[in-house]
């Protein structure tokens, strides 16, 4: 099985040389195919996946799956529009590829283009997925491996693949990232959280609390903990855990938050919060709720407990936004907006292959974007470096140019 693996790997490693060079107009025509062959095998696509979750039921039952995974691998029609829907925002695009990020004269007729190139093979590792090949494109460009022990062996192949980007649950992640030296794009965690300030506006802060946990709470981007100031909990606290209890949401709670809430006999599930409430991602209708007595003190929290995804303030007071915004160390963060908007077809961005909480490469909601990296080109006239060291050197010009590698290239033919 290894042999075969290492082939299948190698070869797609070749076809990248190919696929470089395809124009963007092939490029959009495989993207168009995939929407098409999406929408005409939707009974198919549903059937099938239908079969996925009367076995996935069965493993939660067991305890041998989650819940949420099990909510997530559902495929409805609504899910299958978002996914064409993803893929002919990406056919809109115009091809990054080739594009002159910078460009610089070093001297005249030394010139230093930087230009985006892709990244390299990825590896996309799904939990919960599987996908098809694609036509279109060069042969072996795109390999399909199905088995545990498959994706173990790739994970080996550093010498050819250049990106892993794992989509799936913690542990999941985790996994592949203890298990491989590929540099892997992605999070493990989703701890996210909505600070509600004391100058909130009530509606709002109201809205944006329920949105972020209820509207879809099996997702990395769901809220998890709900921070509010101690000026407006007495008020606040009562109209949101009505609409959550409502709703069938768990309120885990600090001291204070558990002595507001407890008064309100009807609630169904009001529990005390422990420390690690604090460090949980539930991806379910679960929620801790703590009380503070300032915006530091919840930033404080949300540097300590959060996992750097997404975060939200609720206020009317610009400075205290400001403030959030700018201390809060997490790849997206939002201000009067719900955390689930931290997604990156919301972003504009089509099809979102993942969301990084990495500071090195891509972070947050990743598009394709996440997918290239940039090479350098000098073009030059005969120069040589000894020209501009020893006594009496060269001085460089460093001047910006205003023309793209493309264009340049275009002019010396």
């Amino acid at each position: 099985m290894t042999q075969d693996i290492i082939s299948k790997v190698k070869t797609a490693s070749k076809a990248l040389i190919a696929l470089a060079s395809v124009s963007g107009a092939a490029k959009d025509e495989a993207l168009r195919a995939m929407a098409s062959a999406l929408d005409a095998n939707r009974e198919k696509i549903i059937s099938a996946n239908d079969r996925d979750i009367e076995a996935a039921e069965k493993l939660v039952k067991e305890g041998k799956l989650s819940s949420s995974l099990l909510k997530r691998l559902k495929v409805t029609d609504i899910k299958i529009n978002g996914m064409i829907a993803g893929i002919n925002d990406v056919v809109k695009f115009e091809d990054p590829v080739g594009k002159t990020l910078a460009g610089l004269e070093l001297d005249y007729g030394l010139e230093l283009y930087q230009v985006s190139c892709p990244i390299g093979l990825i590896g996309v590792i799904f939990e919960s997925h599987a996908i098809e090949n694609t036509t279109g494109l060069p042969k072996g460009a795109f390999a399909l491996m199905e088995t545990r022990e498959e994706v173990n062996e790739i994970l080996k192949l550093d010498e050819y693949i250049s990106l892993i980007i794992p989509r799936g649950s913690n542990e999941f992640v985790k996994y592949i990232q203890d298990n491989t030296r590929i540099p892997v794009l992605g999070h493990a965690d989703g701890i996210c959280h909505v600070y509600v300030d004391s100058a909130a506006a009530h509606t709002k802060a109201i809205d944006v609390c329920y949105d972020s946990k209820v509207q879809y709470s099996a997702v990395c981007n769901a809220m998890e903990t709900m921070l509010v100031h101690r000026d407006i909990a007495g008020e606040f606290l009562p109209e949101i855990g009505r609409k959550y209890n409502d709703a069938g949401v768990e309120l885990r709670c600090c001291d204070r938050s558990y002595e507001i809430l407890k008064k309100m006999g009807f609630l169904k599930a009001v529990l005390r919060a422990t420390e690690e409430d604090w460090r949980t991602e539930y991806n379910d209708l679960i929620l801790s709720i703590k009380i503070v007595d300032s915006i530091d003190e919840a930033i404080d929290h949300i540097n300590k407990y959060g996992s750097h995804h997404t975060d939200a303030i609720v206020t009317e007071n610009k400075g205290n936004a400001t403030k959030f915004i700018n201390f809060v160390d997490s790849s997206s963060v939002m201000w009067n907006a719900s955390t689930r908007f931290a997604d990156g077809f919301r972003y504009g961005k089509g099809a979102e292959v993942g969301i990084s909480t990495n500071k090195i490469h891509a972070r947050g909601p990743v598009g394709m974007e996440g997918l290239l990296i940039y090479k350098y080109v000098l073009l030059g006239s005969g120069n040589k470096v000894a020209d501009y060291a020893g006594e009496n050197p060269k001085p460089f010009t460093h001047k910006k140019l205003n023309i793209s590698l493309a264009d340049r290239m275009e002019g010396a033919k």
